[in-house]
Protein backbone atom coordinates (compact mmCIF):
# COMPACT_ATOMS: atom_id res chain seq x y z
CA UNK A 1 0.00 0.00 0.00
CA UNK A 2 1.06 3.54 -0.69
CA UNK A 3 2.59 6.27 1.85
CA UNK A 4 2.36 9.45 0.24
CA UNK A 5 3.43 12.72 1.78
CA UNK A 6 0.77 15.79 1.31
CA UNK A 7 0.81 19.72 2.55
CA UNK A 8 -1.52 20.98 4.77
CA UNK A 9 -2.85 22.65 2.65
CA UNK A 10 -3.93 20.47 -0.43
CA UNK A 11 -4.70 17.89 2.62
CA UNK A 12 -7.74 20.63 3.36
CA UNK A 13 -8.59 20.21 -0.32
CA UNK A 14 -8.42 16.69 -0.39
CA UNK A 15 -10.75 16.67 2.74
CA UNK A 16 -13.26 19.09 0.95
CA UNK A 17 -13.13 16.65 -2.10
CA UNK A 18 -14.14 13.98 0.34
CA UNK A 19 -17.12 15.48 1.53
CA UNK A 20 -18.53 16.35 -2.06
CA UNK A 21 -18.40 12.54 -2.55
CA UNK A 22 -19.45 10.96 1.11
CA UNK A 23 -20.80 11.64 4.54
CA UNK A 24 -17.69 12.47 6.57
CA UNK A 25 -16.96 12.71 10.33
CA UNK A 26 -14.03 14.74 12.26
CA UNK A 27 -13.60 16.84 14.91
CA UNK A 28 -14.77 20.18 15.66
CA UNK A 29 -14.60 22.59 18.74
CA UNK A 30 -17.86 22.95 20.26
CA UNK A 31 -19.03 26.29 19.45
CA UNK A 32 -19.80 28.24 23.02
CA UNK A 33 -16.63 26.17 24.33
CA UNK A 34 -13.72 26.10 22.23
CA UNK A 35 -11.60 23.80 23.64
CA UNK A 36 -13.87 21.06 24.12
CA UNK A 37 -14.39 18.76 20.92
CA UNK A 38 -16.25 15.78 19.11
CA UNK A 39 -17.11 14.17 16.37
CA UNK A 40 -19.59 15.77 14.16
CA UNK A 41 -20.38 15.86 10.34
CA UNK A 42 -17.69 18.11 8.12
CA UNK A 43 -19.70 20.35 6.00
CA UNK A 44 -16.41 21.49 4.79
CA UNK A 45 -12.32 20.92 6.00
CA UNK A 46 -12.42 24.55 7.86
CA UNK A 47 -14.16 23.02 10.78
CA UNK A 48 -11.59 20.09 10.89
CA UNK A 49 -9.32 19.73 13.92
CA UNK A 50 -6.68 17.80 13.90
CA UNK A 51 -5.12 19.52 16.82
CA UNK A 52 -7.94 18.18 19.51
CA UNK A 53 -6.58 16.87 22.38
CA UNK A 54 -9.74 14.04 23.06
CA UNK A 55 -13.08 13.92 21.93
CA UNK A 56 -16.33 14.19 24.83
CA UNK A 57 -17.62 10.66 23.11
CA UNK A 58 -15.52 8.40 21.76
CA UNK A 59 -15.82 7.37 18.50
CA UNK A 60 -17.61 3.70 19.31
CA UNK A 61 -21.03 6.07 18.63
CA UNK A 62 -20.81 5.87 14.86
CA UNK A 63 -20.92 1.93 15.31
CA UNK A 64 -22.92 1.23 18.64
CA UNK A 65 -25.13 4.41 18.80
CA UNK A 66 -26.75 5.38 22.05
CA UNK A 67 -29.92 3.87 20.79
CA UNK A 68 -30.45 2.00 17.89
CA UNK A 69 -34.00 0.38 16.05
CA UNK A 70 -33.30 -3.11 15.63
CA UNK A 71 -36.22 -4.14 13.76
CA UNK A 72 -39.76 -3.60 13.44
CA UNK A 73 -43.07 -5.85 14.01
CA UNK A 74 -45.96 -6.44 13.42
CA UNK A 75 -49.35 -8.69 13.99
CA UNK A 76 -48.75 -12.48 13.86
CA UNK A 77 -44.74 -12.37 14.23
CA UNK A 78 -44.06 -10.44 11.24
CA UNK A 79 -41.17 -8.73 11.35
CA UNK A 80 -38.35 -6.61 9.40
CA UNK A 81 -34.37 -6.11 10.63
CA UNK A 82 -33.35 -2.07 10.56
CA UNK A 83 -29.84 -1.81 8.91
CA UNK A 84 -27.88 1.55 8.51
CA UNK A 85 -25.62 0.63 5.75
CA UNK A 86 -24.87 4.49 4.34
CA UNK A 87 -20.89 4.50 3.52
CA UNK A 88 -19.26 7.37 5.48
CA UNK A 89 -15.88 8.28 6.42
CA UNK A 90 -14.73 9.13 10.28
CA UNK A 91 -11.55 11.29 10.21
CA UNK A 92 -8.89 11.60 12.60
CA UNK A 93 -9.23 8.59 14.95
CA UNK A 94 -6.84 8.58 17.66
CA UNK A 95 -4.99 5.44 17.90
CA UNK A 96 -6.23 4.52 21.30
CA UNK A 97 -9.76 5.21 19.88
CA UNK A 98 -8.48 2.77 16.98
CA UNK A 99 -7.68 -0.20 18.90
CA UNK A 100 -10.85 0.07 21.15
CA UNK A 101 -13.26 0.06 17.55
CA UNK A 102 -10.80 -3.39 17.12
CA UNK A 103 -11.67 -4.59 20.52
CA UNK A 104 -14.78 -4.10 19.53
CA UNK A 105 -15.06 -5.45 16.11
CA UNK A 106 -13.65 -9.32 18.11
CA UNK A 107 -16.18 -9.25 20.57
CA UNK A 108 -19.23 -8.20 18.37
CA UNK A 109 -17.75 -11.35 15.85
CA UNK A 110 -18.14 -13.88 18.80
CA UNK A 111 -21.06 -15.91 19.39
CA UNK A 112 -23.87 -14.11 17.93
CA UNK A 113 -22.54 -12.50 15.03
CA UNK A 114 -24.24 -8.67 15.33
CA UNK A 115 -25.05 -7.84 12.12
CA UNK A 116 -26.67 -4.66 12.79
CA UNK A 117 -22.86 -3.48 14.35
CA UNK A 118 -21.30 -4.83 11.48
CA UNK A 119 -23.60 -3.02 9.23
CA UNK A 120 -22.22 0.03 10.09
CA UNK A 121 -18.31 -1.08 10.93
CA UNK A 122 -18.34 -2.44 7.39
CA UNK A 123 -19.29 1.00 5.55
CA UNK A 124 -16.63 2.99 7.42
CA UNK A 125 -13.84 4.02 6.28
CA UNK A 126 -11.70 5.18 8.69
CA UNK A 127 -8.85 7.62 9.05
CA UNK A 128 -6.78 6.94 12.03
CA UNK A 129 -4.15 9.89 13.56
CA UNK A 130 -1.20 9.86 15.26
CA UNK A 131 -1.89 12.51 18.63
CA UNK A 132 -0.58 16.22 17.97
CA UNK A 133 -2.11 17.60 21.19
CA UNK A 134 -2.08 15.07 24.56
CA UNK A 135 -5.15 15.32 26.72
CA UNK A 136 -4.60 15.90 30.81
CA UNK A 137 -5.75 12.92 31.70
CA UNK A 138 -4.41 10.62 28.93
CA UNK A 139 -2.55 7.30 29.58
CA UNK A 140 -2.54 5.49 26.42
CA UNK A 141 1.46 5.18 26.98
CA UNK A 142 1.05 3.11 30.22
CA UNK A 143 -1.39 0.63 28.40
CA UNK A 144 0.68 0.54 25.37
CA UNK A 145 -2.22 2.25 23.36
CA UNK A 146 -0.24 5.30 21.92
CA UNK A 147 -0.14 4.08 18.80
CA UNK A 148 -1.81 1.63 16.32
CA UNK A 149 -0.55 -0.49 13.54
CA UNK A 150 -3.97 -1.77 12.40
CA UNK A 151 -7.60 -1.31 11.60
CA UNK A 152 -7.71 1.88 9.93
CA UNK A 153 -8.03 2.25 6.10
CA UNK A 154 -5.50 5.34 6.39
CA UNK A 155 -3.07 6.30 8.93
CA UNK A 156 -2.00 10.15 8.88
CA UNK A 157 0.58 12.27 10.98
CA UNK A 158 1.76 15.17 11.03
CA UNK A 159 5.12 15.79 10.98
CA UNK A 160 5.34 19.42 10.75
CA UNK A 161 5.54 20.93 7.30
CA UNK A 162 3.21 18.24 5.83
CA UNK A 163 1.15 15.03 6.67
CA UNK A 164 2.12 11.37 5.78
CA UNK A 165 -0.83 9.25 4.84
CA UNK A 166 -0.35 5.81 4.73
CA UNK A 167 -3.09 3.42 3.19
CA UNK A 168 -3.49 0.18 4.58
CA UNK A 169 -6.53 -1.05 2.65
CA UNK A 170 -8.08 -0.69 -0.68
CA UNK A 171 -10.61 1.35 0.34
CA UNK A 172 -7.80 3.87 1.79
CA UNK A 173 -5.86 3.50 -1.44
CA UNK A 174 -9.48 4.94 -2.84
CA UNK A 175 -8.85 7.94 -0.71
CA UNK A 176 -5.61 8.83 -1.40
CA UNK A 177 -5.75 8.73 -5.28
CA UNK A 178 -8.41 11.95 -4.45
CA UNK A 179 -4.93 13.84 -3.03
CA UNK A 180 -4.12 15.17 -6.34
CA UNK A 181 -1.02 16.90 -5.21
CA UNK A 182 0.54 14.08 -3.18
CA UNK A 183 4.13 13.06 -3.58
CA UNK A 184 5.54 9.66 -2.38
CA UNK A 185 6.83 10.39 1.16
CA UNK A 186 10.77 9.55 1.34
CA UNK A 187 12.45 7.53 4.01
CA UNK A 188 13.61 11.02 5.69
CA UNK A 189 9.69 12.08 5.86
CA UNK A 190 9.29 8.21 7.37
CA UNK A 191 11.83 8.48 9.92
CA UNK A 192 9.90 11.83 10.97
CA UNK A 193 7.13 9.45 11.71
CA UNK A 194 8.86 7.27 13.60
CA UNK A 195 10.16 10.28 15.78
CA UNK A 196 6.42 11.09 16.24
CA UNK A 197 5.55 7.87 16.84
CA UNK A 198 8.24 6.93 19.15
CA UNK A 199 7.32 11.01 21.19
CA UNK A 200 3.73 9.49 21.93
CA UNK A 201 4.95 6.18 23.12
CA UNK A 202 6.48 8.28 26.44
CA UNK A 203 4.30 11.55 26.13
CA UNK A 204 0.57 10.45 26.38
CA UNK A 205 1.24 9.61 30.39
CA UNK A 206 -0.69 11.75 32.54
CA UNK A 207 -1.01 9.18 35.17
CA UNK A 208 1.51 6.37 35.11
CA UNK A 209 0.79 2.53 35.21
CA UNK A 210 3.44 1.08 38.09
CA UNK A 211 2.79 -2.05 36.02
CA UNK A 212 2.68 -3.56 32.54
CA UNK A 213 -0.75 -3.58 31.34
CA UNK A 214 -0.28 -7.48 30.65
CA UNK A 215 0.32 -7.90 34.88
CA UNK A 216 -3.50 -6.35 35.27
CA UNK A 217 -5.53 -9.71 34.99
CA UNK A 218 -3.42 -11.73 37.56
CA UNK A 219 -3.38 -8.62 39.83
CA UNK A 220 -6.91 -8.94 39.85
CA UNK A 221 -7.14 -12.31 40.80
CA UNK A 222 -6.10 -11.51 44.19
CA UNK A 223 -7.46 -8.43 44.75
CA UNK A 224 -11.45 -9.28 44.79
CA UNK A 225 -11.72 -9.08 48.89
CA UNK A 226 -9.60 -5.84 48.65
CA UNK A 227 -11.20 -2.74 50.58
CA UNK A 228 -10.62 -0.17 47.85
CA UNK A 229 -13.42 -1.49 46.30
CA UNK A 230 -15.32 -0.54 49.67
CA UNK A 231 -13.91 2.95 50.02
CA UNK A 232 -13.79 4.70 46.38
CA UNK A 233 -17.09 3.60 46.40
CA UNK A 234 -18.35 5.42 49.05
CA UNK A 235 -18.39 8.61 46.91
CA UNK A 236 -19.42 7.22 43.87
CA UNK A 237 -22.65 8.63 42.72
CA UNK A 238 -23.43 5.72 40.26
CA UNK A 239 -24.37 7.79 37.82
CA UNK A 240 -22.89 5.76 34.67
CA UNK A 241 -20.63 8.57 32.84
CA UNK A 242 -17.89 6.35 33.31
CA UNK A 243 -19.31 3.89 31.51
CA UNK A 244 -20.93 6.03 28.77
CA UNK A 245 -18.01 8.00 27.73
CA UNK A 246 -15.84 5.14 27.55
CA UNK A 247 -14.72 3.65 23.96
CA UNK A 248 -14.79 0.20 25.03
CA UNK A 249 -18.00 -0.20 27.26
CA UNK A 250 -20.93 -2.23 25.27
CA UNK A 251 -23.67 -3.10 27.32
CA UNK A 252 -26.50 -2.33 25.93
CA UNK A 253 -30.17 -2.82 27.01
CA UNK A 254 -32.98 -4.06 24.54
CA UNK A 255 -36.31 -3.27 24.93
CA UNK A 256 -39.21 -3.42 23.01
CA UNK A 257 -42.26 -0.66 22.04
CA UNK A 258 -45.53 -1.60 21.27
CA UNK A 259 -47.57 1.02 19.39
CA UNK A 260 -51.19 2.71 20.20
CA UNK A 261 -52.73 0.40 18.00
CA UNK A 262 -51.27 -2.58 19.97
CA UNK A 263 -50.45 -4.60 16.80
CA UNK A 264 -47.06 -3.01 15.84
CA UNK A 265 -44.18 -1.43 17.35
CA UNK A 266 -40.40 -1.74 17.03
CA UNK A 267 -37.45 -3.00 19.32
CA UNK A 268 -34.28 -0.94 20.17
CA UNK A 269 -31.17 -1.35 22.11
CA UNK A 270 -30.06 1.26 23.92
CA UNK A 271 -26.51 2.07 26.41
CA UNK A 272 -26.24 0.54 29.61
CA UNK A 273 -23.75 0.82 32.31
CA UNK A 274 -22.35 -1.77 35.08
CA UNK A 275 -22.30 1.07 37.64
CA UNK A 276 -25.88 1.75 37.25
CA UNK A 277 -28.56 0.45 40.16
CA UNK A 278 -30.64 -2.03 38.15
CA UNK A 279 -28.12 -2.98 35.53
CA UNK A 280 -28.06 -6.39 36.70
CA UNK A 281 -31.30 -6.55 38.35
CA UNK A 282 -33.68 -9.79 37.03
CA UNK A 283 -37.24 -11.29 37.81
CA UNK A 284 -38.16 -11.36 40.86
CA UNK A 285 -36.73 -7.99 41.99
CA UNK A 286 -32.89 -9.80 42.75
CA UNK A 287 -30.00 -8.04 41.67
CA UNK A 288 -26.69 -10.32 41.02
CA UNK A 289 -24.48 -6.67 42.11
CA UNK A 290 -26.74 -4.87 44.64
CA UNK A 291 -23.94 -2.83 46.08
CA UNK A 292 -22.39 0.34 44.97
CA UNK A 293 -18.72 -1.42 45.67
CA UNK A 294 -20.00 -4.51 43.79
CA UNK A 295 -20.23 -2.58 40.88
CA UNK A 296 -17.57 -0.22 40.80
CA UNK A 297 -15.31 -3.35 41.24
CA UNK A 298 -17.16 -5.01 38.31
CA UNK A 299 -15.97 -2.00 36.13
CA UNK A 300 -12.29 -2.65 36.80
CA UNK A 301 -12.74 -6.06 36.72
CA UNK A 302 -14.83 -5.65 33.26
CA UNK A 303 -11.55 -3.83 31.69
CA UNK A 304 -8.76 -5.72 32.96
CA UNK A 305 -9.81 -9.58 33.58
CA UNK A 306 -13.60 -10.53 31.48
CA UNK A 307 -12.74 -9.15 28.63
CA UNK A 308 -9.04 -10.14 28.36
CA UNK A 309 -10.23 -13.25 28.54
CA UNK A 310 -12.36 -13.04 25.63
CA UNK A 311 -10.14 -11.44 23.37
CA UNK A 312 -6.27 -12.79 24.12
CA UNK A 313 -5.35 -10.67 26.76
CA UNK A 314 -5.59 -7.61 25.11
CA UNK A 315 -6.58 -5.01 28.24
CA UNK A 316 -10.40 -3.47 27.65
CA UNK A 317 -8.72 -0.25 29.16
CA UNK A 318 -6.97 1.68 26.64
CA UNK A 319 -6.39 5.06 28.47
CA UNK A 320 -7.51 7.72 27.04
CA UNK A 321 -8.78 9.49 30.17
CA UNK A 322 -12.45 10.23 29.29
CA UNK A 323 -13.66 8.63 32.48
CA UNK A 324 -11.01 10.48 34.76
CA UNK A 325 -12.76 13.84 32.82
CA UNK A 326 -16.63 12.72 33.58
CA UNK A 327 -15.77 11.14 37.22
CA UNK A 328 -17.18 14.21 39.42
CA UNK A 329 -16.17 12.65 42.82
CA UNK A 330 -12.68 12.25 40.81
CA UNK A 331 -12.96 8.17 41.87
CA UNK A 332 -12.96 6.63 38.03
CA UNK A 333 -9.58 6.58 36.85
CA UNK A 334 -8.12 2.93 36.19
CA UNK A 335 -4.82 4.17 37.33
CA UNK A 336 -5.02 4.92 41.05
CA UNK A 337 -7.37 1.94 41.97
CA UNK A 338 -4.83 -0.33 39.66
CA UNK A 339 -1.81 1.37 41.34
CA UNK A 340 -3.25 0.99 44.48
CA UNK A 341 -3.73 -2.81 44.59
CA UNK A 342 0.26 -3.31 43.13
CA UNK A 343 1.64 -0.74 46.33
CA UNK A 344 -1.07 -3.35 49.01
CA UNK A 345 -0.21 -6.70 46.69
CA UNK A 346 3.04 -6.32 45.38
CA UNK A 347 4.19 -7.79 41.61
CA UNK A 348 4.98 -11.47 41.47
Amino acid sequence: MSKKKLSKKDFDSLVDVIISKTKVYGAVADANKTDCFDFKELKSASGLRLDYDVTLQAPRKFFLPPVEELLTFGEEGSYKSSYECEPFVLLGVHPYDMIAINQMDELFSQDNYDSHYFARRNNATIVALDVITPSENVFASSMKTATVDNGYDVLLTDIGDCYIIDAATEKGEELVKLAENASEATGSDLEKRQKVQDDNKKRLNKHELKCDPSYLPKLLEKAYDHPVWEETAKTCFGCGSCNQVCPTCYCFNVKDDVNWDLANGKRERSWDGCLLNGFTKVAPDHEFRSSQADRFRHRLYRKAKYVPNKIGGQIACVGCGRCVSACLPDIANPVKIYNRLVEDLGIE
